[in-house]
């Protein structure tokens, strides 16, 4: 039988560990290096989801502001149709007893009812200018949510890089 060859493994040995902490450096660089570029990543998108709720929070304000403009103007608008209806009400009277009413409720009515039409224009723009803040808001709110995802998934994967690290290299780096 022949003798069977003697290999050297301690050689071997300290070459593969060598070669292993050299990897394993490599690795944990890597990692740190990926998890301090998720971490940056992550507070760009905690700040521009804060700037963007700011943001949206502000223009919802404004369209609510346009709305009590617009329930102001439509409360005008009603006021003049008030004081119209009583000229006309005035007039009314004038024309049941048989006499002919004074110009001056003709003149009331028609001036009502003009102010009643530009009153209407406003209350419109005010609704319509309500409406595109509200429309804003939104789609500040839909950022924000897209941005506030995106910091939740950048923390996901860095605590899935400790978590890497920790089956690797044991907590505080210390091997299993």
């Amino acid at each position: 039988m022949p003798e069977e060859m003697e290999v050297e493994t301690e050689k071997v040995d300290e070459i593969v560990h060598e070669a292993i902490e050299r990897e394993g450096a490599r690795l944990l660089t890597a990692i740190a290096l990926t998890t301090a570029l998720l971490a940056t990543l992550a507070a760009f998108a905690a700040l521009r989801a804060g700037a963007t709720v700011n943001e949206a929070l502000m223009v919802k304000a404004e369209a609510t502001r346009l709305q009590a403009e617009a329930a102001d103007q439509w409360a005008y608008y009603q006021a003049k149709a008030i004081k119209a209806a009583v000229q006309e009400a005035s007039r009314a009277a004038w024309l049941a007893v048989g006499k002919e009413p004074p110009a001056k409720f003709e003149a009331a009515i028609k001036k009502y009812g003009e102010e009643q039409r530009e009153i209407e224009k406003i209350a419109r723009q005010k609704e319509h200018e309500r409406d595109m803040k509200s429309i804003e808001g939104d789609q500040l709110f839909n950022q924000h949510h897209r941005y506030a995802i995106s910091v939740a998934i950048f923390q996901v994967a860095i605590a899935l890089g400790a978590v890497r690290l920790s089956r690797d290299y044991g907590w505080f780096g210390l091997a299993h």
